[in-house]
């Protein structure tokens, strides 16, 4: 039965049939309609879409497969969460390669996104981890796909949005780790230069670095923000690990509670909180500071938002991400969570991969309608000039000119696709 659903954006709003899997052995569903390989919806706009098809929800295929704690080799069918896969390997002194900012995602949207991490700069993305997987197509047959066999399927995969079949089980290599302890360290810093200059000093000796920016400072006092970097810490069981709070948004407000008070209000106090320079911090808070609150999504009212995420060439770094946050200060919108970070120099996993050498900027913005989709556009339009790129995963509204820019290898994606898949973020941007 049509169901109306959203992504973790909560726009847009698209009706599409609800088709769940449960076994990796099992043959491919075929109703009426496109189909969508769906994992836990935490995509922010409508590259997990599919409207007037079909979503094969993958969370059922969940299990484990076999595990080896003394390679660090895992394999499991591609429903499961990064989350389950965390609580399995950290007691046995394995972790995950990269993760992203939040560890509800599942293995096969980890790959079709190639999602990356605060160590882009040691261990690129998600899929330069991946061994193989087995990709199941509409027309029956099961691909073994991997660096030798099938590799041109294997690379279009990794980062192809989920459209060349579906991944029904993968094989990664985890890394190893004493404990599930960080090292940290947090500085202020009060511009840009000095966020560059700390980037580069901290990429030999830390394995992870993120910086938090106030993304509505005024221009004296631009590009401000808190620089964190870490390596794990080589103990096991430093001190108890912290209690599991379960928080949670229960209700969606009328109107969202993100707004231009809010923003500056949070952003001045944030920005001048006391900071321990040095510190010990379970990697929960680390990694996942938002999971702490279930549906936080939420807090942006009915209309939901439009995450922002996009990637300048380093030649122009610094002037580029300077203007962006110009126009984003200007117009008196923003997030909490602003996020700055430089990419290291890493050939992409995949075809279509998103992160490459640069400077990424991601931060959401409350949906009011068309001034949002303006803002963006102007940001788009200074992205563009510098022959940069967007985050098809966390987008919903790029034109499709600028995906076509973005992305010129988007053709050849486009011959590796599976006939009967789709999505409403493809035929958005190439139709």
């Amino acid at each position: 039965m049509p169901t109306v659903g959203s992504s973790w954006g909560r726009y847009p709003h698209v009706t599409q049939n609800i088709v769940p899997l449960h076994w990796r052995g099992a043959e491919l569903p075929t109703p009426d309609g496109t189909l969508l390989a769906y994992g836990n919806g935490r995509s922010y706009g409508d590259s997990c879409l599919n409207d007037a098809g079909n979503l094969l929800v993958t969370r059922g295929l969940d299990r484990l497969i076999a595990f080896d704690p003394g390679s660090g080799i895992l394999r499991c069918e591609a429903g499961v969460l990064f989350s389950e896969i965390l609580d399995l390997v950290i007691p046995q002194g394995w972790f995950l390669p990269v993760l992203p900012g939040t560890k509800f995602i599942t293995v096969g949207g980890a790959i079709a996104n190639d999602v990356h991490g605060k160590n882009h700069h040691r261990a690129g993305t998600f899929g330069e981890h991946v061994r193989q997987f087995e990709l199941l197509r509409s027309d029956g047959s099961r691909l073994l796909c991997d660096r030798t066999q099938n590799s041109e399927l294997f690379h279009a995969s990794i980062g192809g949005l989920g459209l060349t079949g579906l991944i029904v089980w993968a094989e990664f290599s985890l890394q190893r780790i004493a404990g599930p302890w960080l090292a940290t360290e947090t500085l202020r810093f009060e511009n840009l230069a000095e966020f560059f200059a700390l980037s580069s000093a901290s990429e030999k000796d830390y394995e992870y670095s993120v910086a938090w920016i106030d993304c509505c400072a005024p221009e004296a006092k631009l590009g401000r923000g808190l620089f964190m970097r870490a390596n794990h810490a080589q103990v096991s069981n430093a001190k108890r690990p912290p209690r599991q709070r379960h928080l949670r948004m229960p209700f969606t407000p009328p109107l969202s509670l993100v707004n231009r008070a809010s923003l500056r209000l949070f952003n001045t106090l944030y920005y001048h909180r006391p900071i321990a320079a040095h510190g010990l911090s379970h990697y929960e808070p680390f990694f996942f500071p938002l999971d702490s609150i279930a549906e936080w999504n939420r807090m942006y009212g009915p209309r939901g938002f439009l995450q922002y995420q996009c990637l300048v060439p380093p030649q122009n770094s610094a002037e580029v991400v300077a203007e962006l946050l110009r126009i984003i200060a200007r117009s008196g919108t923003g997030s909490f969570l602003a996020v700055l970070k430089t990419f290291g120099e890493r050939e992409a996993a995949g075809l279509m991969s998103f992160a490459r050498t640069g400077t990424t900027l991601a931060l959401d913005f409350a949906n009011a309608g068309p001034s949002t989709f303006a803002l963006l556009d102007r940001l788009d339009a200074v992205v563009a000039a510098a022959s940069g790129s967007v985050y098809p995963a966390k987008d919903a509204r790029m034109s499709s000119a600028h995906f076509r820019q973005y992305f010129p290898q988007w053709e050849k994606l486009q011959t590796h696709i599976d006939p009967k898949f789709s999505s409403s973020f493809w035929r958005r941007v190439t139709e």
